[in-house]
């Protein structure tokens, strides 16, 4: 009996030792998946700038000139969105 609980104490503890790393690599891809949405969503609010102007931009390397710049590095949209523009606990 004290060799099966042994065991199961030496299997829990290994378990253990690898939660941190995980939770790293979680937040490591939540990080990047914030940036894909913000980048995403400056995309969106280009377009959508793009089709409320009157005439429009011939290209888009005119549009991103004619973008308001935003002091934050964040579109508009982006800052407005719930799930965006919180900091990772524990990163950055």
């Amino acid at each position: 009996m004290q060799h099966q609980v042994q065991s199961r104490l030496d299997a829990l503890r290994k378990e253990m030792n690898v939660g941190p790393q995980r939770v790293q690599d979680l937040e490591r891809q939540l990080a990047q998946v914030r940036d894909t949405m913000l980048r995403i969503s400056g995309a969106i609010q280009v377009h959508e700038e793009l089709l409320q102007s009157d005439g429009g931009p011939t290209d888009f390397g005119d549009a991103a000139a004619r973008a308001p710049a935003e002091t934050d590095g964040l579109p508009a949209s982006a800052r407005s969105h719930p799930d965006l523009g919180q900091p990772l606990s524990g990163s950055r």
